[in-house]
């Protein structure tokens, strides 16, 4: 033995020595009147209840935070310490055999403090010369356990375990007044429940699933002996990791077992004869890095319980809380699988797939075409929830809020306009290249394909640029536009919008604004719920380890509940704006019709940024929306395409099986109030007289009479502009088209008739021999 080592060791039997003599003294005069033999008697067990800290009045540690998914599968665990608490009858009774035994022998007898088990430990240490055993009966060293890992501070940690004679003195106090509190069964099964057994496992649950992937209550004599004498020296014992030494142990326990007359001869001779087996089990998942599914969701759930719902991190660690998440795990992974058929894992352009759904703001699935993890160097990885990030606009999807506006003030869905290409703006300001507009901003359509003349349906389904900026004028500001995306819950432009109405951007139709996949979706979700606009949340319900719901550490109860406005927007305009959109999907012209799934009403709209930065689709029925955005997430890229390409293929693959595995309701029908809005109907008319009057008593202008080539005649009136039937604003201009008889062609005259014959006499006689008269 080197010189240093022993200097070592008698210091430590010096200072056990010191702390066991002035401890028991101060206990002894100060606090207890007499040393009995079965252990110390307490004088005034009241006062010592008064004392005993909140952390020691639960029966029971706290575990693991179980993260749940929808259908009740486990996403993940929160946990500082891997723990799973259990009931008395929830563990073998030869492992509480064993950890007494060679712990505290004694533990039945004594009342917190064991002043002989104390003499024995102070004579087998100076006996070693060391620190061979020690003398803290298991009521102790729950108290020193449960004050170290329930501390809030460092400070308060090395309180716990400072080596005083102060400390001592707390701790035996705090065990006598436990001993008062609980018996001995409730204190011996928290003792297992809080011990830390080495490899991460805090408890008796933990440590069996560990070492013998078994439950407490099914630990044999043979793995109870290796685990009562692991908390000791956990990781010198380990039996994964120095198995020899665990051995050895073991065998110190079942020796003891046998002294104690706990275990027979022919016991002890069957098991140490063995070498210890052990049946390594993983810890539970941890945190969202560990997540099962939806690491991004995880992530979004953890940001919103701290954020959002007011929980501390260290509450949702230690807390044993059961979260009941929203996440739909069929959804989640066809929405895993929908992104990877179009981009690969890691591509530099991220697949952004957010589902929620209508009525409630339950989030089902959040999907990248990344994993969730922190590794810079790894394109695959990604720590930032996409899903929430606002890095580009997603184009042409705005159009919807401008055309809600319209339709809530008015104008009808049959509101036509004739724009050329490019169009420049009579209300807004901006950029207007390669035209002069005197510093008005102008927008062009993609291609030349647009009918100049459109109308609200028609632009939406065409997705025409022009059409809404020249909507856009006719509203007279963004305000009634931007208003409307925050109603319906477009979030992500909460912190933009005064400044956005102040400057009067007339961009804002087009979707140049940063936008949060998830704030898309919600926002489409509200048309969905037929104007009932609900928030984002990830969650249902959060209960403690009882199974009653949960509160916040000042005991304020978390609300779980949904928060929806019930009529964000009128449910007339909602349900007419989805007629409309399901034009984009499933008719001929549509931009989005890759989105279609054969059999079930989906309603849609595209978009695409500027310089194809990023492409956005968002699609939904009455139960799901569901929004898709393409983009590069570090840097401008083109995305090659537009909405109605990669993102509404993606939302189809994702989409696709969870809609042919159920029935999907179609939309209410669209309101026809709305739908006309302040137009009239074009009446049917004959003559000029009469369209004059018919045309202006339908609260429309007659604008006088228009010469057409036709067929009929001169003057004969063909039909009006625009035709009979058709829906035109209150007041406007309605003309008669009257024929010029340019392609009139007069009826040729009737021929004459031809004379007719001479009548005959039937006297006359018969002249030609066929036996008739003449």
């Amino acid at each position: 033995m080197s010189e240093t080592h022993a200097v070592s060791k008698i210091g430590a039997l010096f200072k056990l020595v010191a702390t066991v003599v002035v401890a028991g003294a101060l206990v002894a005069g100060m606090m207890l009147p007499f040393v009995g033999g079965t252990g110390l008697v307490a004088r005034n067990s009241a006062s010592l209840l008064d004392a005993l800290p909140v952390e020691l009045t639960d029966q029971t540690p706290n575990g693991n935070t179980v993260v749940k998914a929808a259908d009740g599968t486990v996403i993940t665990n929160f946990y500082e310490h891997n723990r799973t608490p259990v009931a008395a009858d929830q563990i073998s009774d030869v492992m509480k055999q064993a950890i007494v035994d060679i712990e505290d022998s004694r533990f039945y007898d004594h009342n917190g403090l064991d002043v002989q088990g104390t003499l024995r430990a102070l004579a087998a240490n100076i006996a070693a010369g060391g620190v061979a055993e020690g003398g803290s009966t298991l009521t102790q060293q729950l108290v020193k356990q449960t004050l170290l890992q329930t501390a809030d501070t460092p400070e308060e940690a090395a309180a716990a375990d400072e080596q005083t004679v102060g400390r001592k003195l707390r701790e035996a106090r705090l065990a006598l007044a436990l001993e008062e509190t609980y018996s001995k069964d409730e204190i011996l099964t928290r003792y297992l429940n809080i011990a830390y057994f080495g490899a991460g496992a805090y408890g008796i649950q933990a440590a069996a699933q560990r070492y013998f992937s078994v439950n407490a209550i099914d630990l044999t004599l043979p793995q109870a002996s290796v685990l009562a004498g692991l908390v000791q020296s956990p990781t010198n014992d380990d039996p994964l990791a120095q198995p020899e030494n665990a051995q050895a142990r073991r065998d110190v326990v079942l020796n003891r077992m046998r002294d104690l007359g706990h275990i027979t001869d022919q016991e002890l001779a069957d098991t140490t004869a063995q070498p210890v087996v052990t049946a390594e089990g993983q810890p539970p998942a941890r945190n969202c890095v560990g997540a099962s599914i939806g690491g991004f969701f995880c992530s979004y759930l953890q940001s919103y319980l701290t954020g959002t719902l007011g929980m501390t991190q260290q509450q949702i660690d230690n807390g044993g809380l059961t979260i009941q998440t929203t996440l739909r795990p069929d959804m989640q992974a066809a929405g895993d699988q929908a992104v990877l058929n179009t981009l690969p894992m890691g591509d530099s352009l991220a697949g952004i797939y957010t589902a929620v759904q209508p009525g409630t703001g339950h989030v089902l699935a959040m999907s990248v075409n990344r994993q969730f993890c922190s590794d810079a160097a790894n394109p695959a990885c990604e720590s930032v929830v996409l899903n929430t990030a606002s890095s580009q606009g997603s184009g042409s999807t705005y159009k919807v809020f401008t055309a809600v506006a319209a339709l809530e003030q008015g104008f009808s869905q049959y509101y036509t306009l004739t724009t050329p290409n490019p169009y420049v703006s009579r209300v807004y300001r901006g950029e207007c290249r390669g035209v002069n507009s005197n510093g008005y901003y102008c927008v062009r359509n993609v291609g030349n394909n647009y009918p100049p003349t459109l109308d609200m349906d028609g632009a939406l389904v065409r997705s025409s640029n022009t059409y809404f900026l020249a909507l856009e004028d006719a509203l007279g500001s963004v305000e009634a536009p931007v208003r409307v995306a925050q109603r319906m819950g477009l979030s992500s432009i909460d912190a933009t919008a005064d400044q956005i109405v102040e400057e009067n951007r007339g961009s804002f139709t087009l979707g140049a604004e940063a936008t949060s996949p998830l704030a898309l979706a919600s926002a489409y979700s509200t048309l969905a719920a037929s104007g009932t606009q609900c928030d984002p949340t990830p969650v249902t319900a959060i209960t403690d380890r009882a199974g009653a719901p949960a509160t916040l550490p000042d005991g304020t109860p978390i609300n779980t509940g949904n928060s929806c406005n019930p009529e964000a927007i009128p449910a007339g305009v909602a349900n007419t704006m989805n007629q409309i959109l399901i034009g984009d999907v499933q008719s001929s012209i549509g931009t989005g019709t890759r989105a279609n799934v054969p059999g079930h009403q989906i309603a849609g709209k595209t978009g695409t940024s500027q310089s194809n930065y990023s492409a956005a689709f968002v699609g939904y029925t009455p139960e799901y929306t569901a929004s898709v955005m393409v983009l590069n997430p570090k840097e401008n890229e083109d995305v090659g395409g537009f909405g109605g390409g990669k993102p509404a293929t993606i939302w189809n693959d994702a989409m696709e099986p969870i809609l042919n595995a159920q029935q999907t309701a179609p939309f209410p029908p669209a309101d026809a109030a709305v739908q006309n809005g302040n137009t009239r109907a074009v009446p049917g008319c004959s003559s000029v007289s009469d369209c004059q009057s018919a045309i202006t008593g339908a609260g429309l202008r007659y604008a006088g009479q228009t010469s057409v080539d036709s067929s009929e005649p001169a003057g004969t009136v063909v039909g009006t502009n625009p035709g009979a039937g058709s829906r035109v604003q209150e007041g406007g201009a309605v003309s008669v088209q009257v024929s010029n008889g340019s392609g009139y062609s007069a009826p040729a005259p009737a021929p004459a008739p031809a004379p007719a014959p001479a009548p005959v006499d039937p006297n006359a006689p018969d002249t030609n021999g066929d036996g008739q008269p003449g």
